[in-house]
């Protein structure tokens, strides 16, 4: 059974199935940024009347900056290393998942 995944693993079905699964997880990752980015935002334009202290408000503000800068570089660069070693990182998941199915056919 193992010899016969690792055979499945070389051909060109298991390479479309790795970039299948590298694109939705990598348009999920997007989606998170977008979504991290609307909630920010909103929260500060929101929040920006009601705050009438101006050193507050640059408080506020660096803050929101700081958060939606670090979180997004964090993400961009796991979508870097993802791209880079995605058949590692996604053939050994397909090997497993593979497997599971064939487990529970039996």
């Amino acid at each position: 059974m193992e010899a016969r995944l690792r055979e499945r693993a070389n051909s060109p079905e298991h390479a479309a199935r790795v970039d299948r699964m590298h694109q939705r997880d990598r348009m999920g990752a997007l989606a998170f940024v977008a979504g991290l980015w609307v909630t920010i935002l909103f929260a500060l334009f929101t929040m920006w009347p009601l705050i009438g202290n101006g050193a507050i408000r640059v408080v506020l503000a660096v803050a929101a900056i700081l958060v939606l800068a670090f979180n997004t570089a964090a993400i961009l660069a796991m979508l870097r290393h993802y791209g880079d070693d995605k058949h590692f990182i996604y053939g050994l998941d397909i090997l497993h998942l593979d497997e599971m199915r064939l487990r529970k056919r039996r």
